[in-house]
């Protein structure tokens, strides 16, 4: 069988997209992502896909991001017809998430068309609209975890909980060719372990082949207990004490849940000062109604935590905004507050107005909470650049920047090593690392070679292999 290293290769952490074509010439992608955070140029690398949509028979996708899911609108609107297997959670976060790219798609589109128009260039398509995610949804089978299933009578996978993201599979492939039956396990990405909401990453079978990520390969998290401390703190510096805003930019599907149960916590521990706390993200408001319709997917700590707290993403002073208008009023709102707002990088949705309008103020504190790629706002921000552009307008960043990684939804190199103990590295043929900066994936390969892992490849763009 053939491996091509599509996306999430090279120097990209985004834009997962990794073809399988086996001697029968079926072909199957592993996840369809879209890149994010370069600007024009993600345009232009999401509209070139490196394979023909129509020829690809089956999408396995692992998880609901839109890194992971995003491009699937894409493929179908130019001609893919085949079945996307998932877990039913990530059916339901697809449901809400792709319609939602496809808005934002059609905003920016007809924001940069314009400046074209004054330019008396042509406008420009967006890669995919509403309307387009929606007519895909039809496409989707949901498969549980552990369920061995079928595409073929040499193909079958099995989903295994990677405890990244609610519904979040690692994919676990077996195929036959030349009498000989071979494993490959598709990590996606791997979540925490003793996490607040969800249960810590699946024991995996052994594998031949396997396809690592490596976002954090090279980097170490402090504890979550340390994280709801820290968090805390910078609470009461941001609004006891300077009495300004404190505005979390934080992915809508599973940090801003994390974030609000964590701040559910801090009140119950009567930890936090009274003050109102906004969700202002129509994403993460639907996204927070699936996560209370997959309960059963918690982990037993919060199992028990829901017999004496029935919402846990609820609480008084906790407030759901979904209106333009109510998002509007944010901005005049002049008492101390939190504000969690979509998206994690800064790149788009609601946040960059709330940046936009309270970054030069001297008051205002900025909460990084997960991973920001190099050339998004958020990395800008976060780096220190005194002055930055948000909808194309200059403001100098005087507002005090704070950043907890702790709460990221990626596995470091340690909890990596963990997840891995039950590979057996001297049986394991090839050790493929993707989605990593360069940095991260060399270290990763170092780290990996000292536990026994000595067949590891860094695959290039568009690299093929023979499996």
């Amino acid at each position: 069988m053939k491996l091509t290293c599509i996306g999430a290769s090279g120097n990209e952490v985004t834009g997962s997209k990794f073809l399988l074509t086996t001697k029968e010439n079926k072909k199957i992608l592993i996840d369809c992502g879209m890149y994010q955070g370069k600007g024009l140029e993600t345009d232009a690398m999401n509209r070139d896909l490196g394979f023909v949509p129509a020829e690809i028979d089956f999408i396995l996708l692992s998880h609901a991001h839109i890194d992971h899911s995003g491009l699937i609108p894409y493929v179908f609107k130019n001609g893919f017809k085949g079945k996307v297997f998932c877990t039913p959670a990530t059916r339901d976060l697809c449901a809400i998430m792709l319609p939602d790219s496809g808005k934002i798609q059609e905003f920016d589109t007809k924001q940069f068309n314009k400046k074209r128009a004054l330019q008396k260039l042509p406008p420009v398509e967006p890669v995919y609209t509403m309307q387009d995610a929606a007519a895909c949804l039809g496409q989707f089978i949901s498969v549980p975890y552990h369920l061995n299933f079928s595409l073929t009578p040499a193909f079958s996978f099995s989903f295994y909980n990677s405890g990244h993201i609610l519904g979040g599979a690692s994919i676990y492939i077996s195929f036959s060719e030349n009498d000989e039956t071979k494993t490959l396990l598709y990590t996606g990405d791997v979540g925490r372990y003793n996490k607040r909401i969800l249960p810590d990453p699946c024991v995996l079978p052994k594998a031949d082949y396997i396809m690592c990520e490596s976002t954090y390969g090279n980097r170490l998290h402090e504890s979550i207990e340390d994280a709801e401390q820290e968090l805390m703190l910078i609470v009461l510096d941001a609004c006891a004490k300077r009495k300004g805003k404190l505005i979390i930019p934080s992915f809508a599907i599973g940090r801003t849940q994390e974030i609000v149960y964590a701040l559910h916590r801090l009140k119950n521990g009567g930890n936090l000062p009274s003050i109102d706390i906004f969700v202002d993200s129509p994403l993460a408001v639907s996204a927070t109604g699936i996560f209370r319709l997959h309960a059963d997917s918690f982990n037993e700590e919060m199992q028990q935590f829901v017999l004496s707290n029935p919402d846990p993403f609820g609480f008084e002073n906790l407030h759901y905004i979904r209106t333009i208008e109510d998002s509007k009023r944010l901005n005049t709102y002049n008492r101390p507050c939190i504000i969690i707002s979509a998206s994690g990088m800064m790149e788009a949705g609601r946040v960059k107005h709330h940046l936009a309008n309270n970054i030069d103020n001297g008051r205002t504190t900025i909460l990084s909470v997960g991973y920001c790629a190099p050339t998004t706002l958020g990395a800008k921000i976060m780096r220190g650049d005194k002055e930055v552009s948000i909808f194309g307008v200059k403001y100098k960043v005087r507002a005090h920047l704070k950043s907890i990684q702790s709460y990221s939804g990626h596995a470091d190199y340690k909890e990596l090593l963990h997840y891995l103990n039950s590979q057996s590295p001297e049986t394991v043929r090839t050790f493929f690392i993707i989605h990593g900066e360069d940095e991260a994936r060399t270290d990763f390969a170092s780290r990996l070679a000292a536990v026994g892992f000595m067949n590891t490849v860094i695959p290039k763009f568009k690299e093929e292999f023979e499996i």
